[in-house]
Formats: C-alpha cells, sequence, structure tokens
C-alpha cells in the first residue's frame, strides 16, 4: 500500500503533541487526520476508516481505554491498527490497554525519529497481508477477513490477538518460545510490556477454548488439538 493512501488518526486532548506528531507523520507521506477526545475520535474513525490510531489514554469527555473498546466493536472498523500513545508507563496502564483491544503501547514522550519507525513497524503487516485461510481441526482460519470460525461460529479477533493466534495454529504441538512470539507478532522495534503475550493468549482462551492452549512454564505456549476436533 502506498503511503499516500495510508490513513492516520492522532487523538490526544494536547494540540502541541497533535501538531508535532501530525508535523512528522505527513513529512512521511500519510494522511493525517486529528481528533482532542474519545468522543470525537470513535466519530471521525467511522466516517474516514483510518488504518492507523494512534490514541492518548487521559482525555475529557470519553478516555483512550473506552474509546478503543468502542472502537473495537463497529464492523467497519475490524481492521484498523490501535496503539496507544501514552505517558501512562504503568504495567496496569499497558495491560488495561491491550485488554481494551489495542495492538501497541507506546509510552510518551518518544522522540519522533523513533516514533516513525514504529509506526512503519505498526503498518508493515499491511503490505504482508497474506489472503488465504486453513482449516485446523474444526476451526477455520480466515487471514483475509481476520476471522476465526470455531465449529461453524465466527469468531472476530482484534489484529494481535488474530496474528497470534495464526502463529500458534500455523504449527499445532510446538512450543513457541516468549522471544519468538513478540519478535513474529510484535516485532524487534516495538517495545511491549512482559505481560503481553499473557493478556493475548488470557482472551484467547475465553475466546477459542482454555483446553486448545498449553502454557510451558518459563519457556512460551502451544496450540494443540482437542481429541474431539480431529
Amino acid at each position: 500500500m502506498n503511503k499516500n493512501d495510508i490513513k492516520i488518526l492522532l487523538v490526544d486532548d494536547e494540540p502541541d503533541i497533535l501538531e508535532i506528531v501530525g508535523y512528522n507523520l505527513k513529512k512521511e507521506g500519510y494522511q493525517i487526520f486529528t481528533a482532542s477526545n474519545g468522543n470525537e475520535a470513535v466519530k471521525c474513525a467511522k466516517k474516514i476508516i483510518p488504518n492507523l490510531i494512534l490514541l492518548d489514554i487521559m482525555m475529557p469527555e470519553m478516555d483512550g481505554i473506552e474509546a478503543c473498546e468502542k472502537i473495537r466493536k463497529i464492523k467497519s472498523l475490524d481492521n484498523v491498527i490501535i496503539s496507544f500513545l501514552s505517558a501512562r508507563g504503568e504495567d496496569y496502564s499497558q495491560v488495561a490497554g491491550f485488554e481494551a483491544g489495542a495492538d501497541d503501547y507506546i509510552t510518551k514522550p518518544i522522540k519522533p525519529k523513533v516514533l516513525v519507525s514504529k509506526v512503519t513497524s505498526l503498518l508493515r503487516r499491511l503490505k504482508t497481508e497474506v489472503e488465504t485461510s486453513f482449516t485446523i481441526g474444526d476451526i477455520v482460519i480466515d487471514r483475509d477477513e481476520y476471522v476465526v470460525y470455531k465449529a461453524n461460529k465466527k469468531i472476530t479477533l482484534p489484529r494481535k490477538e488474530f496474528e497470534l493466534f495464526s502463529l500458534l495454529t500455523s504449527k499445532p504441538g510446538k512450543v513457541f518460545k516468549r522471544e519468538v512470539i513478540l519478535d513474529t507478532v510484535w516485532g524487534n522495534d516495538v517495545i511491549v510490556g512482559g505481560r503481553t503475550i499473557d493478556v493475548h493468549i488470557r482472551k484467547l482462551r475465553e475466546k477459542i477454548g482454555d483446553a486448545h492452549f498449553r502454557t510451558v512454564k518459563g519457556v512460551g505456549y502451544k496450540f494443540v488439538i482437542e481429541e474431539g476436533d480431529q
């Protein structure tokens, strides 16, 4: 996808942040849109269908967590990439962000060049999407639509959950080390908290079924096929 076709929505109640971040991303050729609170973000996202949303947490009217949750419930925005860009660096804030459906969490302050690099990394998947689907047991994984079907029941997953699930199911029974998961799903140049994988695995257990996911303590995770699924 050409940079000129990529839409980025910046959401922050600080005009200086919108100006500085917007300026540096515009220089890269991206289309930039802005909103100053969660309400505006949801309305703008529905209207423009952005490829990426950079979302602050602490904002008036509606905070970033609630805005993220609302956006994740909008069908037309299923494939939007959402990253928090916040001064809140605590673990619990990051966990809350991922649980709300975010794909990444970037802590402010951040140098413009580093932010551009992170945005490039987040958007890289737009160029490498695999338009295919495959079946494993009673589960169908549609990589084109980012949708999973289990026993013919449709399950829509946020992008990072889908990519993690797709990785684990690519080789059932194989133990994927935590560092391999982070590198494959989040990338080397994206810094995420230590509990990021655990949060996403917990969400997948709730949606797909706890019995499919095994924890190998101190190593990582693997996906298993239940006997009834053979």
